[in-house]
């Protein structure tokens, strides 16, 4: 199990599908995937299907609002956490990429309102080209790391 889960939180995805899909495979095939699968995904989905067709019949009450905005706070402090701790363990890198796409992503949301999914893609293209780019300076030279 906790090889299963050391793959699931390197798979792209959430860590719970992929746990689940991963244990019921190991366990049953691809019959005891999709049923883990589906037994992780339905639960949330329905749940978020019943809410959202009740929402606009809530949505002014003031108690719901309180809570929402006590929600959208906290999610708030979720993102600077992680973008604290990202932008850290990429300043201790001290790799030059990493660092100008950093700042470079900061400058083309913030101050020029470029569209967030174009800047994933294009992030993630970067990234995949400096990651090959490294692979095949590494080989070239005798498989050293040059991190």
């Amino acid at each position: 199990m906790m090889d299963l889960t050391a793959i699931a939180q390197s798979s792209p995805g959430a860590i719970a599908v992929n746990a689940s899909l991963l244990v019921g495979y190991r366990v049953a095939g691809i019959a005891g995937a999709l049923v883990t699968v589906l037994g992780t995904v339905l639960p949330p989905l329905i749940i978020i299907s019943v809410i959202s067709f009740f929402y606009t019949a809530i949505r002014d009450n003031m108690i719901v609002s309180m809570a929402m905005a006590g929600m959208l706070a906290g999610v708030a402090a979720v993102i600077c956490d992680v973008v604290i701790t990202m932008g850290k363990e990429i300043l201790k890198g001290k790799q030059v990429l990493p660092i100008v796409v950093l700042m470079v992503s900061f400058v083309a949301v913030y101050f020029l309102g470029i569209n967030i999914i174009l800047l994933i893609l294009t992030c993630g293209l970067i990234g995949a080209m400096g990651t090959f780019h490294r692979k095949k300076m590494e080989k070239e030279c005798g498989g050293h790391d040059l991190s």
